[in-house]
């Protein structure tokens, strides 16, 4: 086996000051995720001209962060899980899973890639490149195991030209709303220390108490699982995942913009003014992607096929979440299943329709529906065993990864790991250049990747990978 260029040369803990110890109970949003991946995100940089050696800038980075985890302290807690025993003791009911904030402490690990410059990284026209995983630590753990490992480390890499910072971060704390939220509060206090009397911008608190389902407005309490423990429940791959490759594309703003009034004008001439009053740019990009998987695949057309993404659910609770919730907030839409043949011959419009009824269907209503069906039958499988045929979106254009500075510059890209990404799976980044483009990190099995870049649609839509420019 080929050794990594990517060598550990330190690992350091990070505590927060003391405080009274607490637990935050997970909730249904969270324990759905326990047998999933650590959220895996980094963020590329040009190499910081403020530090005289690597390792001061590793120490600047560890001093800003224990800075933001003295607000942000279940990040460096640790996951409990506790029994549930009958009115006489003698007898366990159930069990419940929280967050114990005792200041157990994050990791930080300074690392150094020999040899391998930023073009290296982001190639152009090409598939992500295999040294980004060795950019990211823990890449066999998943959520449950967060009763033992860190909830969070982050992996400092040296690059020839370069730097990428690459965070590794339990899921079950959180969803990436709030994960980028704490990303781009550190990076604020980092950018404010390289500044002397300026303070780092004003941020509302996150609210760490837990939503409860039950309408009651009052905190969650412990979810108890009618299990004994929860081992035994946790999907573990147990086989090597299959061979993948796994693209970055872009779409500008006006391909986007293209594609949506493409669906519009379908749907115009189907009839349907409704669905073209309401397409997004999200649900064009969707039914792009959407219908080429299929041709891609070679889906046999009686085959049942979906949609599926993950939708933010703060903004559509009533009353609403704060955007500064922390925590899981998310759940899984789907569109109707349908003949692959009949997704094929209805177009682009219809379904670009069809994903925004799925959209539209998730309300409070349906997100109550859906966290009293999860309680009444938990499951604790991970998106890595969702159909075959289908596809499924993550992460979101609006989350702010470029705008986390840490105080030597813009981010020139974002890329992911190796953790939850199978044939199928696409997370969605903002561009670079903003305006509203679209990165998507698409992943495909080998065959079905090779189709897709004979498929003239979709190619018509990517655009051309825009370059930072570098010094």
């Amino acid at each position: 086996m080929q050794q990594s260029p990517v060598q550990v040369v330190s690992r350091r803990t990070v505590k927060p000051p003391p405080r009274p110890r607490e637990r935050i109970p997970l909730t249904t949003w969270d324990l759905s995720l326990l047998s999933a991946d650590y959220i895996q995100k980094g963020l590329l940089f040009a190499p910081p001209p403020c530090f005289s050696t690597f390792t001061h800038l590793v120490d600047h980075l560890q001093a800003a962060l224990a800075d933001a985890i003295a607000t942000y302290y279940p990040v460096a807690g640790r996951l409990a899980i506790d029994q549930h025993h009958d009115d006489d003791e003698d007898h366990v009911v159930g069990c419940s899973v929280s967050v114990d904030c005792a200041g157990q402490g994050v990791e930080v690990l300074e690392a150094v890639a020999d040899g391998v410059a930023v073009a290296d990284v982001v190639p152009p026209d090409a598939d992500v490149p295999s040294v980004v995983r060795s950019f990211f630590p823990l890449n066999e753990a998943i959520n449950y195991d967060g009763h033992e490992r860190p909830l969070f480390v982050v992996q400092v890499t040296e690059l020839a030209d370069g730097v990428f910072v690459g965070f590794v971060y339990n899921h079950a704390l959180s969803d990436g709303t709030a994960f980028w939220n704490f990303i781009n509060a550190w990076a604020d206090i980092a950018r404010a220390r390289l500044s002397p009397g300026v303070l780092a911008s004003p941020r509302t608190p996150p609210l760490f108490e837990r939503w409860s389902p039950d309408g009651s407005g009052r905190a969650a309490a412990p979810v108890v699982l009618p299990y004994a423990d929860l081992e035994g429940l946790i999907a573990r791959p147990t086989l090597p995942p299959p061979p993948q490759r796994d693209r970055m594309l872009h779409f500008s703003a006006e391909s986007l913009a293209a594609l949506k009034e493409r669906a519009r004008q379908e749907l115009l001439a189907a009839g349907d003014t409704a669905g073209a009053a309401a397409v997004t740019s999200f649900q064009a990009l969707s039914s792009l992607l959407w219908r080429c998987f299929v041709r891609a695949r070679r889906t046999a057309p009686d085959q049942e096929v979906v949609f599926r993404a993950s939708a933010n659910n703060r903004a559509r609770l009533r009353p609403p979440l704060p955007a500064e919730y922390f925590g899981n907030a998310i759940n899984a839409v789907s569109t109707q299943a349908v003949r692959a043949s009949e997704l094929l011959a209805r177009g682009h419009g219809w379904a670009a329709a069809a994903v925004g009824r799925a959209v539209a269907a998730h309300t409070d209503a349906g997100i109550r529906a859906l966290a009293a069906a999860w309680t009444a039958k938990p499951g604790l499988s991970a998106f890595r065993l969702f159909d075959p045929n289908a596809m499924f979106i993550s992460s979101s254009p609006r989350f702010d990864m470029y705008g986390c500075d840490f105080g030597w510059g813009k981010v020139l890209a974002v890329r992911g790991g190796k953790a939850n990404k199978y044939d199928g799976k696409v997370s969605l980044f903002p561009g670079r250049e903003g305006g509203g483009s679209i990165d998507a990190e698409v992943v495909l099995t080998p065959e079905h990747m090779a189709a897709l870049e004979q498929d003239a649609e979709f190619w018509a839509a990517v655009s051309p990978d825009v370059q930072p420019a570098r010094k």
